[in-house]
């Protein structure tokens, strides 16, 4: 009954969860036929299936050549990323593997079979990635061999050393998900969906990137602090604590969220060119695999915003809340609308005494000015007193069935991976 009431809560949570198992879903990600690929391809596209469903789903939907390209861009990142990971690997072994990772795109042969990680089939079976990598169009092995380059030796760099300044966390950043950033603009251009401009212009990119992979970090704090993984940097920390692990302290908690608060309102200031980026898209495609993390990611960073249960637990946003991003976040009306919902909501949040108040209310103003709400997205949370009084009684009419549905639907919705 307690996912009843919440549903009682949000019914606009029902009506789209609805919406997204009777077919809604496939406007936003549309099926793709395996039977029309290759053996090589239909094995790529089964290891991305397997390393993240959620990433899948989104690349899928991608038109044409594009779609394909992506798909191994991803696989190939997280062969690397599955290597980076990978504590039984040696550091003398490891770095090189790092700095020369983008060089075994062309050595058909090379797989690498000691790895313990749970997605080593990736690098077990690289002979069938790297095939359909060199199988791409040049214009598209150019960027990703690149990129891979790039993230390699950048990962490299940070094995053995902490993120200190603000400036370092924008680098390790850069390196993890801002060159993903750029990697995929440079995609989407040189597959001629997008102006060239979209991939020419790499520090609005790289925001994208950072944006999430900011708010992955603020996130999941307790859950890296677990693993004894450390990502806050410690100009910021350092302020607030002796130590980063001492904010899980129930004594030093109004400390921790106020570390929390000025990391979150470090990572908006990547919004504006989040909303620059996104309103340079065409392709309704592209669009839809861009805009859906962004506006997961501001719902996160609200979720999360001046919120004590970051240090004592999971914070994620309801599925249903996400399944409602999905749906609406499809043109750029809708996404700024989206985010000057969210932005107000951290409005609401802020604390007179939080040392970053002010920092925090001068950046949500200049995501105001470029995300005021016009047209019907202005009230896109008004329902008539009709459709709440229908969806209530669907919800007790149907709670149980909804609860097993959701389910199905979290494949699509997980917000967050790297």
């Amino acid at each position: 009954m307690e996912l009843l009431r919440k549903w009682l809560g949000h019914p606009e949570d029902i009506y789209h969860l609805l919406r997204f198992k009777m077919g809604g879903y496939r406007a936003v990600m549309p099926r793709m036929d395996p039977d029309s690929l290759g053996l090589g391809l239909r094995t790529c596209y089964r290891y991305l299936n397997q390393t993240s469903r959620s990433f899948a789903a989104v690349i899928q939907a991608l038109d044409g050549e594009l779609r394909h390209a992506v798909c191994i861009f991803y696989l190939v990142l997280r062969a690397l990323d599955t290597i980076e990971d990978d504590m039984t690997i040696s550091l003398d072994v490891k770095v090189p593997m790092l700095n020369e990772f983008h060089s075994y795109l062309h050595q058909p042969e090379w797989k690498y079979m000691e790895s313990k990680e749970k997605h080593r089939q990736v690098l077990e079976d690289f002979p069938t990635i790297s095939m359909e990598f060199r199988n791409l169009a040049k214009v598209y092995q150019d960027v990703i061999s690149d990129i891979c380059h790039k993230m390699g030796v950048g990962m490299a760099e940070f094995l053995e050393k902490k993120v200190d300044s603000q400036s370092e966390w924008d680098r390790y950043c850069h390196y993890v998900a801002g060159l993903v950033g750029i990697g995929l603009s440079r995609l989407f251009s040189a597959s001629e969906l997008e102006d060239p401009i979209v991939g020419q212009d790499t520090e609005l990119a790289n925001s994208m990137g950072l944006f999430l992979q900011k708010t992955n970090i603020i996130r999941d704090y307790l859950e890296d602090q677990l693993e004894g993984r450390e990502f806050w940097p410690r100009e910021v920390w350092s302020r607030y604590t002796k130590k980063l692990s001492d904010l899980t302290k129930p004594e030093n908690i109004d400390m921790a969220v106020q570390c929390m608060n000025e990391l979150i309102t470090n990572a908006l200031r990547h919004v504006p060119d989040v909303l620059t980026y996104l309103s340079r898209l065409k392709n309704q495609s592209v669009f839809n695999f861009c805009a859906i993390p962004q506006v997961m990611a501001i719902a996160t960073l609200a979720a999360c915003y001046n919120n004590k249960q970051v240090f004592r637990g999971v914070v994620k946003i309801r599925k249903g809340q996400a399944v409602t991003l999905m749906m609406d976040a499809t043109n750029m009306q809708s996404v700024k609308a989206i985010m000057y919902q969210y932005v107000e909501e951290i409005y609401q949040k802020i604390p007179s005494t939080d040392p970053s108040s002010n920092k925090t209310q001068q950046i949500i103003a200049s995501i105001r000015a470029m995300s005021l709400p016009s047209g019907p997205m202005a009230s896109r949370h008004h329902y008539s007193p009709i459709y709440l009084s229908c969806a209530m009684l669907l919800a007790a009419l149907s709670w149980q069935y909804l609860s097993t549905i959701s389910k199905a639907a979290e494949e699509y919705v997980q917000a967050g991976e790297n």
